[in-house]
């Protein structure tokens, strides 16, 4: 299956376009979601996150309490590694067996910290969803119910905006009008159609 990695930092936008590719049929697989699933309890990655980081007392009405947890990494880069090295090759194992089991011509594959881990293989190809500092600071403040500060901080862990759309194959700009997303995201699915057929035919 064609493959498409769905990028960009927080705030930009990433949900709203991956919406608008599903309402084209398309299947979406975020990663957000995928460790999301494989640290719930029970599961062997929430036992590794609890005991490693007991000491803060990260349950929260048996879960886990993933907003401590975030405050924590995004203050201690050494932790945010530690817990990147654990989920990120069971995301990538997870998304790779969903994509399996999916038949459509291509899919959209979410994954924000897309440039700033190991590359994936299985991808095609790369759309960048992208969107000014400010307006990402203001939507994820709005959004999370937190601090500009807090958001500022998260941006500087995450690959500079002008790097990431140097190496985007493709991009959509999101910068507030929702009337200028629909044909870009409409110009994207059909050249994704197109292309996933060129792939289908190699």
């Amino acid at each position: 299956m064609f493959v498409v990695g769905l990028t960009g930092g927080i705030g930009s936008g990433k949900s709203t376009i991956a919406a608008l590719f599903a309402k084209r049929g398309v299947p979406i697989i975020d990663a957000d979601m995928v460790a999301r699933d494989i640290t719930q309890a029970g599961q062997p990655a929430f036992d590794e996150i609890i005991q490693h980081f007991s000491h803060f007392n990260l349950i929260k009405d048996g879960t886990l309490d993933r907003t401590k947890l975030r405050q924590i990494i995004f203050k201690d880069h050494a932790e945010r590694m530690w817990l990147e090295n654990i989920l990120h090759p069971l995301i990538r194992k997870e998304i790779q067996q969903q994509l399996h089991r999916l038949h459509a011509p291509y899919s959209i594959v979410v994954i924000p910290l897309l440039f700033e881990v190991k590359p994936y293989s299985f991808i095609n190809r790369i759309l960048v969803v992208d969107a000014p500092e400010h307006i990402q600071i203001e939507r994820a403040a709005n959004r999370d119910k937190a601090s500009k500060d807090h958001i500022e901080t998260i941006i500087k862990t995450q690959i500079r905006r002008e790097d990431r759309t140097a190496r985007a194959h493709d991009i959509i700009i999101n910068d507030g009008k929702l009337a200028d997303l629909e044909p870009q995201v409409q110009k994207m699915h059909d050249m994704y159609l197109k292309l996933s057929k060129e792939e289908n035919k190699s």
